[in-house]
């Protein structure tokens, strides 16, 4: 077994960093890339080996190494985790992250019905006559009406009026907040979701996964997430005719080496063969469920997964377009109807593919902040005090979440705080996975988890 410093030039870690946590990071990334490097150099060299023997053989192990190289760094270090759970149903669920990139204006999904502010601040931006009940009179927007069904049965709530004091009017600075779940110096820059994973325990390496090109800071972390478009682009990069072969070069390379890096990378094996054979058998979603638009092929890959047993604990999903200064259009025809529209059917589709599946998964849909309530004379401005959405086979406790206490007295324009974001996500992870008070305190850093009542 091999040894690596912390730091290959100053084991000192104050010297690395103006903070211990900045400085730990900046240790371990030093760590990471030492021993990447020793292990590539040793491969290269085992290669070499092997090729000098076997010259003239056809396909050398140097062929299989050279194509291998990144997929084994990444097997060993941030794509996989070591696990102690085979793939299966997991008994505590699925929840799932829908981040709405832009900032959402809450007011125009759902809103108080005959409300005086409302009509004199946004007399151009009102909910249609088309709109749905909601408990406490309030009214939803019709664009949800694919998600009617689950309204009736208790599956669909909102929490209005959500916000922290940490957050600004910066699209970067307040995603990147409810991403981390506080302020980079509170967080040590891991996401909220990655700290959430510490209390479900082992899983798969399928147990956090986020849908699309890159990994949201939500599963940036420790616990080794999994970011991909798509089922089928899991797999060995390179030459298709080799990749068998480079599978099972990997494989022989960490057999019996006496390190813990066995088992990730094993468990990663696991993983793609998993996803190949899900890629092979294709995916028929369930009889007349259509997905359409790029957040419902998000909703189709991890219904592809959910139903194929990859055992997802925490996905995330992403959807941008919400940063509505003009043109924002509420009512039907308008452009916040239509994407509001396509986000609602992609969720409906995607409970209809799960069937019964549907009872163990939570979906929680939120922005980086909401907008001012006064129109802007066809927009919104940047504000605060957004909407949280849950839909969940679980039956909430009301299709109105939370506190509200009406726009009487507002905060500089915008929505109170009536509801803190990280205690809402908090209780929704809590009834999701039944954690206690104590582990959603962990998740949330210097911040005093108080329960929201969400489910029934």
């Amino acid at each position: 077994m091999h040894s690596y410093p912390l730091h290959p030039d100053c084991p000192d870690l104050r010297r690395l960093a103006p903070n211990r946590t900045e400085a730990v990071l900046r240790a371990e990334a030093a760590a990471v890339a030492a021993e990447s490097a020793a292990e590539r150099d040793r491969f290269l060299h085992l290669s070499e080996v092997e090729e000098a023997q076997q010259d003239g053989r056809g396909v050398t192990r140097r062929t299989f190494v050279a194509g291998a190289a990144a997929t084994a760094t990444a097997l060993a270090t941030t794509q996989f985790v070591s696990t102690q759970a085979s793939f299966a149903a997991t008994k505590t669920g699925t929840l799932i992250h829908v981040f709405l990139y832009g900032g959402l204006d809450g007011l125009s999904l759902v809103a108080p019905a005959g409300d005086p502010v409302l009509a004199k601040a946004r007399p151009d931006l009102l909910l249609a006559d088309d709109s749905l009940a909601l408990d406490r009179g309030f009214k939803l927007t019709s664009a949800f009406a694919p998600l009617e069904k689950h309204l009736k049965a208790g599956r669909l709530g909102f929490v209005p009026a959500v916000s922290d004091p940490r957050l600004s009017r910066s699209h970067f600075q307040a995603a990147d907040a409810c991403n981390l779940g506080g302020l980079p110096g509170e967080t040590g820059g891991r996401g909220w979701l990655d700290s959430l994973v510490d209390a479900l325990g082992p899983g798969t390496a399928f147990r956090s996964v986020g849908v699309g090109s890159t990994l949201p800071r939500s599963l940036v972390g420790t616990n080794g997430a999994l970011s991909l478009s798509s089922v089928e682009s899991l797999r060995l990069n390179g030459d298709g005719k080799f990749r068998a072969a480079t599978e099972k070069a990997i494989k022989g390379l960490f057999t019996d080496i006496n390190h813990p890096v066995e088992d990730s990378v094993q468990s990663g094996l696991k993983a793609l063969g998993t996803a190949q054979k899900l890629a092979a058998d294709g995916y028929q979603p369930a009889a007349g469920v259509k997905y359409s638009g790029g957040v419902g092929d998000s909703f189709r890959q991890l219904a592809h997964l959910i139903k194929g047993g990859a055992n997802v604990r925490v996905a995330t999903v992403s959807m941008g377009g919400y940063d509505t200064h003009e043109n924002q259009g509420t009512r039907p025809g308008g452009y916040l109807h239509r994407q509001l529209g396509q986000l609602a059917g992609a969720m409906a589709a995607f409970f209809d593919d799960l069937g019964e599946r549907a009872a163990d998964v939570t979906i929680m849909v939120s922005s980086e902040f909401g907008r001012r309530v006064a129109s802007n004379g066809g927009g919104t401005d940047h504000g605060h005090g957004g909407v949280v959405t849950v839909l969940s086979g679980k039956r909430l406790a009301g299709s109105l979440l939370g506190t509200w206490t009406g726009l009487a007295k507002l905060d500089s324009g915008d929505v109170p705080e009536y509801n803190n974001m990280f205690n809402v996500y908090g209780a929704i992870a809590q009834g999701r996975f039944g954690l206690t008070n104590a582990q959603v305190d962990k998740v949330f850093p210097r911040q005093k988890y108080t329960p929201v009542k969400i489910y029934g």
